[in-house]
């Protein structure tokens, strides 16, 4: 059986390690490239029951990259040859065997105890995505496994904004690829997480990157910060609602909601002025009750802004099966119940994979509010449009901005994708539904539009002055109440935007 990898470096071993990297980021093994290799859109595409076919028809050129995605992601093994062609160097390939990130077998072939994750044009180590292989692995998953980068990391990595700033939280921090990202624009990066191994993978990989602003502590959430506050806080907790309590990474108690929901109570007392929260969980969902009314009792009353991004959404039913286990008919089908009737014991209707971004209100927009949108996981940085977002609904709330708008020009944020749909029938006879999309964003989001909404629109094709727009009003027949209305919310949705007339 092979062990997992302790996670632990000598002085020694670093700089034949570091060539380790550069040696890979050489070869191309990198992010966008390992993609196109594989022929894969997104690493939550990568399958390992698909190995067979990466190998046969992705891999069977066994050149330098093809080696490492075999032996660094797909958990495969490579011979004693192959191991001397990826690494030419007699001290890298020591220096993976002495840090216990390659074994070698009694026959000399080489497999890793660890894999290596592309995010971008940096490298993570971590504990394997499929730990239950039915190669030499584990039969049993440890609970002090660590996170695999995985589709739920690399989400909040995209949707994180990566503005400088002087200190960043990262809780529950695991391989610490949100520490390390945030490490590149922060003065100082505080991650922590309760698990003794995660703390030695995310150092382990602070050393190798060569980040020393980044310091690990080991601890339950809050608890070792003390009173401190941070500008950016990022958060990827356990979520799951499990019957079991088998995973530390993934278990969030029955409810799921054990972790979460102390870190959103104790962002409060930690978020500096005009910083950020980001949070990337899987919340269950009874009919009739909104996600915002819990991330409020949460939070107790404290005046934050909440941005809501449903990503993904799940049955009951769908999730229970995606989370049984067992080999024999009987065994699975047992699992399944057990999954199922815990979310039936919460209420549970659907699980909703989500985003959630926080950050405290602007009196100037009114009282503190929740913003719900719905989008795919992006597949590049988003950061820029989340914050964007927060800065179109506090617009949008401003009591002032009907006096505002006297004085600006008004025009489309860039193109927009427009879908209208006719309905035949019915009392009214033709009726038409208009949806629009902002092009060129990594979280496309489709609004709904009213008629007047849609006339808008047409209206900016260039820039119009909101007093012309009024005085359209009435050729549309409608009151300026409306059509203030209208572009209120055209531009809290960043449809349109405005500039004052001065700079024109």
């Amino acid at each position: 059986m092979i062990q997992s990898a302790p996670f632990l470096l000598d002085d020694f071993d670093l700089p034949p390690l570091r060539e380790v990297i550069s040696n890979l980021a050489r070869i191309g093994y990198s992010e966008k490239v390992v993609l196109e290799r594989l022929g894969l859109a997104s690493f939550s595409d990568l399958q390992w029951r698909a190995t067979p076919m990466y190998r046969e028809e992705r891999l069977a050129d066994r050149d330098p990259l093809a080696l490492a995605i075999e032996l660094f992601l797909l958990q495969g093994s490579v011979s004693g040859h192959e191991l001397s062609t990826l690494f030419v160097d007699q001290s890298s390939r020591d220096a993976l065997i002495q840090t216990g990130l390659l074994a070698i077998d009694d026959t000399g072939r080489a497999r890793a105890r660890a894999s290596l994750f592309p995010v971008g044009k940096r490298l993570v180590f971590s504990d394997h995505a499929w730990p239950e292989l039915p190669h030499p692995g584990y039969k049993t998953v440890p609970y002090d496994q660590v996170m695999f980068v995985g589709g739920d990391s690399r989400a909040l990595a995209h949707c994180t904004p990566r503005r400088a700033v002087h200190a960043a939280l990262d809780l529950c921090t695991g391989s610490g690829i949100q520490a390390l990202l945030a490490a590149e624009h922060a003065d100082r990066v505080v991650a922590v997480d309760i698990n003794e191994r995660a703390a030695r993978c995310t150092r382990f990989n602070a050393q190798v990157s060569g980040a020393t602003n980044l310091e690990v502590m080991v601890g339950d959430l809050f608890d070792p910060i003390c009173e401190r506050r941070f500008d950016l806080i990022t958060a990827n907790p356990p979520f799951v609602p499990s019957p079991l309590n088998t995973l530390g990474f993934r278990d969030g108690g029955r409810s799921g909601e054990d972790i979460q929901k102390r870190i959103v109570a104790g962002l409060p007392d930690h978020l500096a002025p005009g910083g950020s929260a980001h949070m990337i969980t899987e919340l269950g969902e009874r009919d009739n009750e909104p996600l915002a009314n819990r991330l409020r009792e949460w939070l107790a009353g404290s005046p934050m802004d909440i941005h809501i991004l449903r990503l993904r959404e799940f049955s009951a039913t769908k999730y229970a099966i995606g989370h049984a286990i067992g080999d024999d008919y009987d065994v699975f089908l047992d699992s399944v119940q057990s999954w199922a009737g815990n979310l039936r014991a919460q209420g549970y209707q659907r699980v909703v994979v989500v985003l959630i971004s926080f950050q405290w209100s602007d009196p100037a927009s009114g009282p503190p509010w929740v913003r719900v949108d719905e989008t795919q996981a992006p597949q590049r940085a988003a950061g820029a449009e989340i914050e964007a977002a927060f800065q179109a609904e506090r617009l949008s709330r401003r009591l002032d901005l009907p006096e505002t708008l006297k004085h600006s020009w008004l025009r489309r944020t860039g193109p927009i994708a427009l879908l209208d749909a006719q309905l035949l029938g019915g009392e009214r006879g033709l009726k038409t539904n208009a949806k629009a999309t902002l092009l060129g964003q990594a979280l496309p989001v489709e609004y709904q539009l009213d008629p007047v909404e849609r006339e808008l629109l047409n209206l900016l094709e260039k820039k119009v002055a909101f007093s012309d727009l009024l005085g359209h009003a009435r050729q549309l027949h409608v009151s300026e109440d409306s059509v203030l209305a209208a572009i209120t919310s055209l531009l809290r949705r960043r449809l349109i935007c405005s500039e004052p007339s001065s700079e024109v």
